[in-house]
């Protein structure tokens, strides 16, 4: 049986590449650094769970013994605070092409349309360089450049693209003059799958894109007629200026762990345009790759991408209301302890116990105020949010029960937090 391995096999690209490589008779190990995300994949893939970036020489050595195939589908946007696009797009290749050095296996590089030295964006410069390296070191390899990848889950552009096509009553028309290309994930699993078989010559370099294009305002009223939602009753232009000012933002949450598609490097790729010529491909051998309306017909929408293209936009903004709340209560509680204090002490608290309780109190509110907003820790934040509005619940029972009937309901009111909060932790995932 021959074997494969595939970087990031667990992403979007990567795990539809690793399940067609299974499908057609492969051996397949992904590597990926989330033991979580891995366990969730198909059981039919055994995993490494590593850094490619920390991956020595020697390591990768042993990793390559025996293997006919290497997939690399590992892949970054834009530096963040999870993120280094020169250690995993040109750094680990350079290693990974210097240990296959004299090993008879061939490496497929899932690149990206429009990538060259020159590029508008890092994403595509250092992709480019990439390749690069690919080409001058490896001895027998294939370099696939797809246009904008579209599937039954979405990531990144596509969830957002979806998720403006679901808003409302309301489309934005955003860049209209941008074009736009897609390909099918299946037909980018089955170009890999065909790589790997040795059906495409060795140093090819191909987009794999439909023929056609399509305005980004085109695209994202198909999206929305895909999901099967009515005709937006407004479509408002938004100024291109607007994307200035949207961009810096996001890449500063991306320093927090965010890998928000409204980063610079996302944008300045759809203004710029995502397009391909799929004629190399076709002369290499190639099959077609189905037009749009052909990839939203085989996938048809289903409830749930209509759920989670409305609650795509639902959660930063909970997100943001979460940290907003905790923190200034926090602020607010320690600007002026004494008022809180006087609620307990008037109900029996000693002084002492009331003060270290509501400053200790107002400080794990701000806490958790913040490190709602740190990617790493979301998830943990939202839980502890749950848990000290419990705490804080059955506290108010045995120290001041008068609270629960007050007309303004301080007490009641905490119930929906938590389920902000819990709502928060359910709909946090990674790919």
């Amino acid at each position: 049986m021959p074997r494969a391995i595939v970087l990031g096999g667990y992403g979007l690209i990567g795990s539809a590449c690793a399940l067609a490589l299974v499908e057609a008779g492969f051996q397949v190990t992904g590597i990926g650094r989330s033991a979580s995300a891995a366990r969730s994949a198909d059981p039919r893939i055994t995993w490494v769970i590593r850094d490619i970036l920390t991956l020595t020489l020697g390591e990768w050595r042993n990793l390559l013994g025996g293997v006919d195939v290497v997939v690399n589908a590992a892949g970054a946007l834009q530096d963040g605070g999870r993120d280094d696009l020169e250690g995993v797009h040109v750094r680990a290749v350079a290693t990974l092409t210097e240990a296959a050095a004299g090993l008879p296996l061939r490496i497929i590089q899932i690149s990206a349309a429009g990538v060259s030295p020159d590029a508008s964006t890092r994403f595509l410069r250092t992709k480019a360089a990439g390749d690069a390296v690919i080409a001058r070191t490896a001895h027998d390899w294939v370099i696939l450049r797809p246009t904008l990848v579209l599937a039954r889950d979405a990531y990144g552009g596509t969830a957002l693209l979806r998720a403006t096509a679901a808003l409302p009553g309301i489309l934005p028309v955003v860049l209209p003059m941008t074009r736009i290309q897609s390909v099918h994930i299946d037909d980018l699993a089955a170009a890999v799958v065909m790589a790997a078989q040795g059906l495409i010559p060795s140093c090819t370099i191909a987009d794999l894109t439909e023929a056609d294009s399509h305005s980004l305002p085109d695209l994202t009223l198909a999206l929305r007629q895909w999901l099967g939602l009515p005709a937006p009753r407004f479509r408002p232009r938004l100024p291109r200026w607007l994307l200035s000012l949207v961009g810096p933002a996001a890449d500063a949450l991306g320093h927090l762990g965010w890998r928000s598609p409204l980063r610079t490097t996302a944008l300045t790729a759809l203004s710029d345009g995502i397009q391909g010529d799929p004629d190399r491909w076709l002369s290499a051998g190639g099959t077609p790759c189905r037009p749009l309306a052909e990839t939203l017909a085989s996938m048809p929408a289903t409830k749930a991408d209509r759920l989670a293209a409305r609650a795509y936009f639902a959660l930063p903004l909970a997100i943001a209301t979460l940290a907003l709340f905790w923190t200034l209560s926090g602020l607010i509680t320690l600007a002026a302890p004494e008022t809180a204090e006087a609620i307990l002490t008037s109900r029996g608290t000693d002084e002492g116990l009331a003060s270290h309780l509501v400053r200790w109190g107002a400080l794990a509110d701000i806490v958790l105020g913040l490190l709602v907003l740190w990617r790493p820790k979301t998830a943990e934040a939202a839980l502890g949010m749950v848990a000290l509005s419990a705490a804080y619940l059955a506290g108010s029972l045995v120290t001041a029960p008068d609270l629960w009937a007050d007309p303004l309901g301080p007490m009641l009111k905490v119930l929906p937090g938590m389920v902000l909060a819990l709502w928060v932790w359910l709909f946090l995932e990674d790919r």
